[in-house]
């Protein structure tokens, strides 16, 4: 692989934690999981699916003879939801809590497995009288409330096709999810709670299919949460507590084939209309559970769980719908944002209700050490046993944090890799096996075949860099893209003959564990050295006075893109940097040694927030628009929009805060 083709393997780390004996003594996984799943991994996945409940069992395992459009359990029949919640009921759990919900505004639920058993049957009999049937698709477009969660579950009861919409989203990617999907029905609320305010949902609903033409959708049953006013359409509205005041509580749940569709969700493309990722029943749930199960070391009698996530991403299908209620979790669910009402909302929850395991993103990580340790340590934490890390790769240094402030330096830390279209966690440490590395994801779970490749598809050798590729069918794979088997081919497995490529790159350390690298399309080309946005990243944050950084490429005459580089400092530090300090003198030598010369930033600039989704993700398209002196695209889809407009005027006067 030439210089021009590799992805640089610069930032190192050699820290390195071994698993307390205590926790490896009573850890779900042991270290004997791989080389099981290596002698016989389709007999591996089948025991792991086996262990829930199929109406009609399996006897094929996989079908892989028109790949990439794979078949797992095909002739076995199985219900989610009955997994999820019946089995636990008739099991013995019914009074054990599923969820405890805390709204923003400070009011709670809980639910037992009992009572969340009976709401989804009243919800799937009211779905089934407005006409929904196996096969039909539900737009889900609500707060994380517990209506979510039990209107997903309903949907998958009749086997019917879930597509939940991040309540962020605007009218215009409602409909257009609505129109791709054919959805028969919506499900909405009233509003939900944000930054302390309730924020208005229905009317992005009437937006969407009053002026966007959406003629597949029959009805709209709407949660009141908020209790806004809303405009009412007697021909389709319906109120959800009235519907389920009146729907009996008994519905007994049917059989499905295990390939029969679960859910379509939307994920952006980098052209062109969303991607509607397709997956279906039963190797979905058997991967989710298994991942829910081990990677978090789950002791569903004795832990409560805690996935921040939203269920308009995957994440929030996986872990906090699927894999906790089929394990029999107990799990907390929060409506609102970090810092409302107060910033130490989170670590207020997590006393609370003493949450063992905490699974959550980096970007909210990051903005914790911008706050400082002062926070969180007027709260206990003590009941935290296990962390988790989902999304993007994490910085060494904000890992080192959350192991230091939150876990109290006894956590194990899983900084876990996977993605909507994996469906479940694919690369990640097994807590009490493996010895965990700051910012590395490590190894494939048990099951998992994941290489690192050059340019042409062979696999790169240790400390080096490259393309990350999936090379064997798994069970919670994408069955294809909603409509377009064409372009799910095209998309996921032209680049490289035989393997799955999403569009990440990796390094493989000394070890030979892996560390992601973010976005190919982040790389920058720097004087012919391709340099991952991930690697530059985490050595401005291994600097005592950076909380968070975000780098973008820009055009160059002299080395044809030049490092731009946008920080957050730590408010604990800024005294320490000092008024008068050259703040962006001293990061650009910091980086210098930590990676190298050709690694310098021509430009550091100090900005007191990024531009971030309201799902934590970081709009690097939009700071490389101010880097460049371009006119800033779409800012709708931020979570505060005025964040630009700052970034953009301390670049035009050279501020540096």
């Amino acid at each position: 692989m030439s210089q021009s083709d590799a992805i640089e393997n610069l930032f190192e780390e050699h820290r390195v934690f071994a698993p307390a004996d205590e926790f490896t003594a009573q850890a779900v996984a042991q270290a004997s999981i791989y080389e099981q799943a290596t002698q016989d991994r389709l007999g591996f996945w089948a025991e792991q699916a086996n262990k829930l409940h199929w109406h009609k069992p399996f006897t094929k395992t996989l079908n892989w003879s028109e790949a990439p459009f794979a078949k797992w359990f095909e002739d076995g029949e199985i219900n989610v939801a009955y997994n999820c919640l019946d089995r636990n009921v008739l099991e013995g759990r019914g009074e054990r809590v599923a969820i405890h919900f805390e709204g923003e505004p400070g009011d709670t639920q809980t639910y037992t497995y009992s009572q969340l058993t009976e709401a989804v049957k009243r919800a799937a009999n009211v779905l089934n009288g407005l006409g929904v049937t196996k096969g039909d698709r539900v737009a889900i477009y609500l707060p994380l409330i517990p209506e979510a969660i039990i209107s997903m579950l309903a949907v998958a009861r009749l086997g019917a096709i879930h597509s939940v919409v991040f309540g962020g989203f605007s009218a215009d990617s409602l409909a257009t999810r609505i129109q791709d999907a054919g959805a028969k029905l919506v499900i909405t609320a009233d509003g939900g709670y944000r930054r302390g305010k309730a924020s208005a949902l229905k009317p992005a609903v009437d937006e969407a299919l009053g002026t966007n033409n959406c003629p597949s959708v029959e009805h709209v049953l709407v949660v009141k949460r908020t209790e806004q006013p809303v405009e009412w359409f007697e021909t389709t509205d319906i109120w959800w507590h009235e519907a389920m005041a009146e729907a009996s509580p008994e519905h007994e749940a049917q059989a499905f084939e295990a390939e029969n569709p679960l859910f379509i969700l939307y994920t952006s493309g980098t052209t062109g209309k969303p991607k509607g990722i397709l997956h279906t029943t039963g190797g979905y749930l058997t991967q989710a559970a298994f991942t829910h199960r081990n990677v978090f070391d789950l002791h569903p009698e004795t832990d409560v769980y805690w996935c921040t996530a939203d269920v308009g991403w995957i994440t929030g299908h996986s872990y906090v719908v699927y894999g906790p209620l089929a394990n029999g979790a107990t799990q907390v669910i929060y409506e609102g944002t970090p810092d409302s009402p107060h910033p130490g909302r989170w670590w207020e929850i997590i006393q609370k209700y003493g949450v063992t395991i905490l699974y959550t993103a980096p970007t909210a990580i990051r903005s914790f050490m911008k706050l400082g340790r002062s926070i969180p340590d007027q709260f206990d934490l003590s009941s935290l046993r296990l962390l988790g890390s989902v999304g993007e790769p994490i910085n060494p240094e904000a890992w080192m944090w959350y192991r230091e402030v939150i876990g109290g330096n006894r956590c194990p830390i899983v900084d876990t890799w996977w993605q909507t279209e994996t469906g479940a966690i694919m690369i990640s440490p097994l807590p009490g096996v493996t010895h965990a590395k700051p910012g590395s994801a490590q190894v494939p779970i048990p099951g998992i075949s994941a290489r690192v490749v050059d340019e042409h598809g062979h696999e790169v050798d240790n400390n080096h860099g490259g393309y990350l590729t999936l090379t064997e069918p798994w069970p919670s794979m994408l069955r294809g893209i909603w409509g377009d088997p064409e372009r799910f081919v095209d998309t996921y497995w032209s680049r490289f003959e035989g393997q799955y490529f999403a569009g990440d790159g990796a390094k493989k350390d000394a070890d030979g564990d892996i560390w992601l690298l973010g976005r190919v399309d982040d790389v920058m080309n720097v004087s012919g050295h391709r340099l991952s946005t991930t690697e530059l990243e985490s050595a401005l944050v291994a600097h005592p006075w950076v909380a968070e950084a975000a780098v973008v490429g820009a055009r160059d005459e002299v080395t044809g893109q030049a490092i731009v580089a946008f920080v957050i400092l730590r408010q604990d530090q800024l005294e320490a940097a000092g008024a008068d300090a050259d703040v962006s003198r001293v990061l650009r030598e910091h980086v210098a040694r930590e990676i190298g010369p050709i690694a310098k930033p021509r430009q550091i600039l100090v900005v007191s927030e990024l531009p971030k989704t309201r799902s934590g993700k970081i709009m690097r398209r939009l700071l490389r628009d101010v880097a460049e002196d371009r006119p800033i695209g779409d800012v709708t889809t931020l979570a505060d929009s005025g964040v630009m407009g700052a970034i953009a005027g301390k670049l035009s006067t050279g501020a540096q805060d």
